[in-house]
């Protein structure tokens, strides 16, 4: 069955929906200029936003700081570790610290990828806070929320965090959150906005929900409910502006209007589905993951299987209006993985995928999942 419209789905009247800002203009805002800094301004996400603040009216200054130097023109680059706690004088005289450094890298150790994740937001919070800046912005994921069966549509920007700590990078941005709700208390004076996306698709964007569109079948759970959300990583840039400048504060979520039933996604996309029993999926996801040979817990199949549809009510009440729809986010990140190809978000070249994608119908993800149980234990037999 259809979803409903786009408007009716994000909760905005036809009213709202015409007053929608198509343009790429900055908001307005009234304020003092304010001097920015941008952790992790070389990333994909991070050359966006420093480009962004460049232009904008309401920033006097950029500060870039990222472990290399970026593209980005019209700022001041500093090159070091964000987990360095020299980073506070760094800060000195900075207005608002946008943290972006995170290693969002599947391939990367778990431990170690936890360590620099967690570490690295906990010293830019208590910087920040030496140095006198006013307000911190993070940005974690809508995946907080948790993907259960049970979950409203959409969800609430103040409801509870529901998500499976699992050794997964979602275990890693709910303790960011915690770390964000406890800086105010320990830090008087310092402001913490979080903004929560949902699935971000733009050039450059690798994640194991992105992968999920270059199987050759889309894995559905037989009796699950998909819904999908995306978030254009432009229109995430935006949003973080938005922070930026103080037009929303606290938790933050971020999507296009609505969302798409996974009918729908079949269509607009022309890949068929693969249905499998949950203890079916479930059990080989978590094989597959104790085995090493993919990047994420079975617990993150949950993404896939259940609604985690966000409303951004609160920027679209500052003014804020995506610029994408979901079914514009879909055709582009279609186009971004034509000609790759993953089982269970373990991407496959050369011979690998060119094996798998002999096999024909629904077995196809089955054929290489097995294929990949074989060749892990024959390792282990060596």
């Amino acid at each position: 069955m259809s979803s409903p419209p786009s408007d009716v789905r994000s909760g905005l009247t036809g009213g709202d929906q015409d007053q929608a800002d198509h343009g790429s203009a900055s908001p307005a805002y009234g304020g003092r200029p304010l001097t920015v800094a941008v952790t992790g301004a070389a990333g994909v996400l991070g050359e966006r936003v420093t480009a962004r603040l460049v232009q904008s009216p309401g920033v006097r200054k950029v500060l870039a700081i990222d472990d290399r130097r970026g593209e980005t023109a019209g700022v001041q680059w500093r090159v070091l570790d964000i987990r360095d706690p020299a980073v506070a004088e760094r800060l000195r005289g900075v207005d608002v610290v946008v943290h972006l450094a995170m290693d969002l890298n599947m391939e990367s150790d778990p431990r170690a990828r936890s360590a620099y994740n967690v570490r690295g937001a906990q010293t830019v919070l208590t910087a920040a806070a030496a140095a006198g800046v006013h307000r911190v912005v993070l940005c974690t994921s809508a995946m907080v929320y948790g993907a259960l069966a049970d979950n409203e549509v959409p969800l609430a920007e103040d409801g509870e965090l529901r998500a499976t700590e699992e050794a997964s990078l979602v275990g890693d941005l709910l303790e960011i959150e915690r770390l964000a709700r406890r800086a105010p208390r320990a830090h008087p004076g310092l402001q913490v906005t979080v903004l929560r996306p949902a699935v971000v698709v733009g050039p450059g964007v690798d994640t194991v929900l992105t992968r999920h569109f270059e199987a050759p079948r889309l894995l559905v759970v037989a009796g699950s409910r998909p819904c999908w959300q995306f978030c254009h990583v432009d229109d995430l840039a935006r949003a973080l502006e938005y922070a930026v400048l103080g037009l929303v504060e606290g938790e933050v979520t971020v999507g296009c209007d609505g969302w798409l039933e996974q009918e729908e996604v079949e269509e607009l996309s022309g890949i068929r589905r693969m249905e499998l029993p949950a203890s079916l999926a479930l059990g080989t996801a978590a094989r597959l993951h104790r085995l090493g040979l993919t990047p994420a817990p079975a617990g993150d199949l949950a993404y896939t299987m259940y609604p985690w549809v966000v409303s951004g009510s609160r920027l679209h009440e500052a003014g804020w209006r995506p610029h994408y729809s979901n079914e514009e986010v879909l055709a582009e990140l279609l186009g971004q993985v034509a000609g790759k190809h993953a089982v269970a978000g373990r991407r496959l070249g050369g011979k690998e995928a060119a094996t798998s994608l002999g096999a024909a119908g629904a077995t196809v993800a089955l054929v290489g999942t097995a294929a990949l149980v074989r060749r892990a234990r024959k390792r282990r037999r060596i």
